[in-house]
């Protein structure tokens, strides 16, 4: 979700559902009928679509192996805001979208929606809330980021970026296509060197790894930082890169990803009535409060 400040040519989406309904529409869930767009948001097809290719227009401009670097020294540091987990999800709500034509949620409900859906199917207590604060990185867009440097689909830099990524042509513009030392296969890495020491483009998932990396689980991490990494646990274009422990755990990725991409829905959970229950889950996991 976004605020609703009119785009211009560096954050040209004012919306950040735009990203996420163009992510449904490439990855229709294989196992379930194709839904009718007006399940979705109800939105002008021509505009999101252009809407979409001129955010990747300017993430794979920008999105540089020293950029990177920068934002990592900028906000690892982790000296913005201190907050629990819940004041930084009540922070996180002041991004609702009041231009949004069809769904009236904020950023709570549907992280509940997500996190309920895990929950309902069985699975680990930790894993419920791996889908309940997944999206919190994206407060970064409250310290002042533009959206391309908080959501989309994520991708290593520092090597040859890969035609697997939405909209490779982009990456033309991108001076790091033209630098020998990351243009190749490896680029700066070694082959099976593993994730952990690939850095990854800019956004709100890397934030929220090197936030939470120290309190949950293995899996649940994985998820978190590679969750938008489409590139690699939907077309496969990076295993190269990876080692034996990163495949592994790419099967929670990929078990995740539904979750998050098919659980949307106009109904609103009942906040009230869940709030216990995950006001313990997060106190079993997590410190009071969180360095951000």
């Amino acid at each position: 979700m976004a605020n609703s400040t009119k785009p211009n040519k560096n954050n040209p989406m004012n919306n950040i559902d735009d990203w996420e309904d163009n992510l449904i529409e490439r990855y229709p869930d294989p196992e379930t009928p194709a839904k009718e767009k007006e399940e979705f948001r109800n939105y002008v097809d021509s505009e999101r679509v252009d809407t979409v290719r001129e955010f990747y227009r300017i993430n794979h401009k920008y999105q540089t192996y020293d950029f990177v670097c920068k934002k990592e020294q900028e906000f690892l540091k982790f000296n913005r805001k201190e907050m629990s987990l819940w004041e930084a999800i009540d922070f996180l709500n002041t991004l609702v979208d009041d231009s949004d034509p069809d769904i009236d949620l904020d950023q709570l409900q549907h992280l509940l929606q997500t996190s309920e859906a895990i929950r309902a199917d069985g699975h680990p207590d930790w894993f419920v809330l791996t889908g309940f604060l997944h999206d919190v990185g994206k407060v970064l867009c409250l310290f002042g980021e533009p959206q391309w440097a908080v959501v989309g689909d994520t991708f290593p830099v520092g090597c040859q970026f890969s035609d697997k990524i939405v909209y490779p042509d982009f990456f033309d513009a991108n001076p790091d296509s033209t630098n020998p030392k990351y243009n190749t296969k490896y680029g700066i890495y070694e082959p099976n060197c593993g994730l952990d020491n690939v850095k990854m483009s800019w956004g709100h998932d890397e934030y929220l790894y090197q936030i939470m990396k120290d309190y949950l689980p293995e899996p649940a991490l994985y998820i978190i930082r590679y969750h938008s990494f489409y590139s690699q646990h939907r077309e496969g274009a990076y295993t190269h890169l990876m080692n034996d422990k990163d495949i592994e755990m790419f099967e929670w990725v990929k078990k995740f990803n539904p979750y998050d991409l098919y659980t949307k829905a106009p109904k609103k959970p009942n906040v009230a009535e869940l709030k216990p229950y995950y006001e313990a889950l997060v106190k079993k996991y997590l410190p009071d409060t969180l360095k951000f």
